[in-house]
């Protein structure tokens, strides 16, 4: 090693076929900081050692530097034999594994190795053990107890040595039934076809939506939904709520920092510059926070159909970039589900809408949620679903409507009692109030909001109490209604196509029921919008019809398009647009690089998706690197890169030597933090610029013009 410190190789293979089986079978002797593993033969404490830890189908689980922390069975006689480990660094698909098992089982927080019960004394003598050190053939282990999880595959690190990854396509169970999963803002949901209609999966209690909230109680327990939702009054701080918002983003964007504004929970920033939840003293990445609502829904999902489910086609807004689509995959593998596709919101809806009437129509899907708004134009021929054009904004939903209320309220309040309070739950009590009146004011003319003991003042309790009328909310919320007018126009400008042409406009979402909503659509386009199922459940009812589809492979065809433009950064901070936003899915595209100095070894390109003609009004995606060029002279190396999309909108890409045809060693991570990146593209040197732009070629130095002045 390059420490000079010598380790020893170990490689267990447990007796469980999926991960799930290992949390069920193997979970209380697992933590963030350590494993036990019960072998006759044992290394001494202290002993350094490389510690792979796989499944009976020798896809790895565990991959990490570790040290023999304690042993058992060598003090007293009758004990069981085994070794502890403590965690000294893990490969990062490990580390994210231990956090999703940490975040369903609090003894898995511990940062040391755990210490099962009835094993005899442990031992730390480094003198402990006098037998020779067994090869990792001899080790063995098998014990018990909990549930969760994701499978990974061996695949190069950037550290060196080989670490896992999620490969969720190949590695998750692909049987039992498919299901149709809405991941909301506000709200999730399930469904399924049965006897060839879609249907919602309910809970005990009859209920179809499952708040998409996780919350920590008093006690420190996790819990998630109605659990999560009903302390959301009394413990705002501690109750994670529109954290979708948040899924696959900058922590330093503008749209984090008003979310970080509007909520009590805390958002914190991760060593890659995106976005994490603090509850209490632990941290959880997004991915996290999703993955426990979609385990409540597939819990739910289970109780149904009294059957594993280990598949689900999950939606997502139409206006996701690929970085935020390829969060919601790993969402899922943490809980043990392979998505068999990822759809858009808007498409899933029309799915609903038009199954089984064999329509021919060019339909306007209007999906106005809780934290987002898409906007999308189909045309529909009988299975076949082509989306035309799609636009959107991920943050504009029914939290922005409920918002503008709470502050005319606290505005109101302050003008009558010359003070404003800032107590987290008198606030949360606040927007609850509110919210209940925005849903009251869709059927009522008035509705009275009241919310008693606010605030003290001069020591006496204060109530804040007043009547909104609809005409009240209309001149609160109506900027929002014409923003997303606004991007109803800025569609159909895309073909382009008249409002009059088009068929029917689908209303999706709850949000979507406000009745000025519904004004404001039937003065635009003439005609007045109709909803084809609740508003709440055609999502998830149209993603249950295309899990049905594959499952039965009846041949629905969906026509997607690319939401927006994915493009590469070049020196001083500028994007080259690859791939246009509105391009039909699946596609490709090529791209030659070419080497700007002698000898280089190494090309690199930055990836980023929107519309921006500069890096930092983009999303960054990832760096693109091929490594191990043959050393030659200046633009003696030319690599064809290949961008491919497929029908989700997922990007990978590859590269290939023009001169021998062969598929060079490359590299797609996103290692590196948005920040830096565009610093590096920023602070450039002209002359570097000037090589970029040899290596563009002809073709992509007028794109880059094109993109640049226009």
């Amino acid at each position: 090693m390059a420490d000079g410190v010598k380790r020893h190789g170990l490689a267990v293979r447990l007796p469980f076929a999926t991960p799930e089986a290992f949390l069920q079978g193997y979970g209380t002797l697992v933590t963030r900081g350590g494993i036990y593993l019960r072998t006759r033969s044992l290394f001494p404490p202290g002993t350094p050692v490389i510690l792979e830890v796989k499944l009976e189908d020798g896809s790895r689980i565990l991959y990490a530097n570790a040290i023999v922390a304690f042993v058992t069975g060598t003090s007293t006689p009758g004990g069981v034999s085994g070794m502890g480990f403590k965690f000294i660094t893990l490969d990062r698909a490990s580390r994210r594994f231990l956090d999703s098992v940490a975040a369903a089982m609090p003894h898995a927080r511990s940062t040391q190795p755990p210490v099962p019960k009835a094993v005899g004394p442990i031992d730390t003598r480094p003198e402990a053990v006098l037998a020779p050190t067994p090869p990792p053939s001899q080790v063995q282990a098998a014990l018990p107890s909990i549930a969760a999880g994701q499978l990974t595959v061996s695949a190069p690190d950037a550290s060196g040595i080989t670490a896992p990854m999620f490969v969720p396509s190949q590695s998750l169970p692909k049987t039992g039934p498919i299901i149709g999963i809405d991941l909301g803002t506000s709200n999730s949901s399930a469904a399924i076809v049965r006897n060839g209609k879609p249907v919602m999966l309910r809970d005990e209690h009859g209920r179809a939506l499952i708040p998409s909230m996780v919350a920590l109680t008093s006690r420190g327990k996790l819990v998630v939904g109605e659990e999560a939702k009903a302390q959301m009054i009394t413990n705002p701080r501690w109750t994670v709520a529109g954290f979708k918002r948040l899924l696959g983003r900058p922590w330093d964007s503008p749209d984090v920092l008003e979310v970080m504004r509007r909520f009590a929970w805390e958002v914190v920033k991760t060593d890659l510059g995106e976005c994490a939840v603090q509850l209490a003293d632990r941290i959880y990445r997004l991915e996290e926070m999703s993955a426990l609502v979609l385990r409540e829904v597939k819990r739910i999902a289970e109780a149904a159909l009294k059957v594993p489910v280990n598949r689900a086609v999950i939606t997502v807004p139409a206006w996701y970039s690929d970085r935020q689509r390829h969060a919601v995959r790993e969402a899922a593998a943490l809980t043990g589900l392979h998505v068999e596709r990822i759809v858009n919101e808007p498409t899933a809806a029309a799915l609903a809408y038009g199954h089984g009437r064999k329509l021919s129509q060019r339909v306007l899907v209007y999906d106005l949620g809780g934290g987002t708004f898409d906007a999308s134009v189909l045309e529909l021929n009988d299975t076949v679903y082509e989306v035309i054009a799609t636009g959107g904004d991920n943050f504009l939903g029914g939290i922005d409507f409920d918002n503008a209320i709470v502050t005319w309220l606290m505005e109101d309040f302050t003008a009558k009692h010359g003070t404003a309070f800032s107590d987290r739950v008198a606030l949360q009590r606040v927007a609850d109030a509110a919210e209940k009146a925005k849903i009251a004011l869709s059927s009522v003319t008035e509705s009275k909001i009241n919310v008693p003991f606010v605030t003290m003042i001069k020591g006496q309790p204060v109530d804040l109490a007043l009547t909104m009328t609809r005409r009240k909310l209309v001149e609160l919320t109506r900027v929002l209604v014409d923003q997303t007018m606004a991007t109803c126009q800025e569609i159909l400008a895309v073909k382009p196509i008249r409002a009059d042409e088009i068929d029917a406009i689908l209303l999706v979402g709850g949000q979507a029921k406000a009745p000025l909503v519904q004004e404001r659509i039937t003065v635009l386009f003439g005609r007045k919008p109709t909803f084809g199922a609740d508003p709440e459940e055609a999502v998830a009812l149209g993603a249950a019809l295309l899990a049905h589809s594959i499952e039965t492979q009846s041949g629905i065809l969906l026509i997607d398009v690319l939401p927006m433009t994915i493009g590469i950064g070049i020196p001083g901070g500028h994007i080259v647009p690859l791939l246009a936003r509105h391009t039909p899915l699946p596609a490709t595209k090529k791209h030659r690089l070419v080497t700007t100095r002698d000898n280089q070894e190494e090309l690199e390109v930055q990836i980023f998706q929107g519309e921006g003609t500069r890096a930092v009004e983009n999303t960054f995606l990832g760096i693109f690197t091929v490594r191990d060029l043959p050393r030659k002279p200046r633009g003696g190396v030319a690599i064809e890169v290949t961008f491919e999309l497929n029908n989700e909108g997922l990007l990978t890409i590859s590269g290939r030597d023009e001169l021998t045809g062969k598929i060079v060693q490359s590299k797609f991570v996103t290692k590196h933090t948005p920040e830096s990146v565009r610093e590096r593209l920023s602070d450039l040197a002209d002359d570097q610029f000037q090589d970029q732009l040899e290596s563009l070629g002809a073709t992509g130095i007028r794109g880059m013009l094109r993109s640049l002045f226009e």
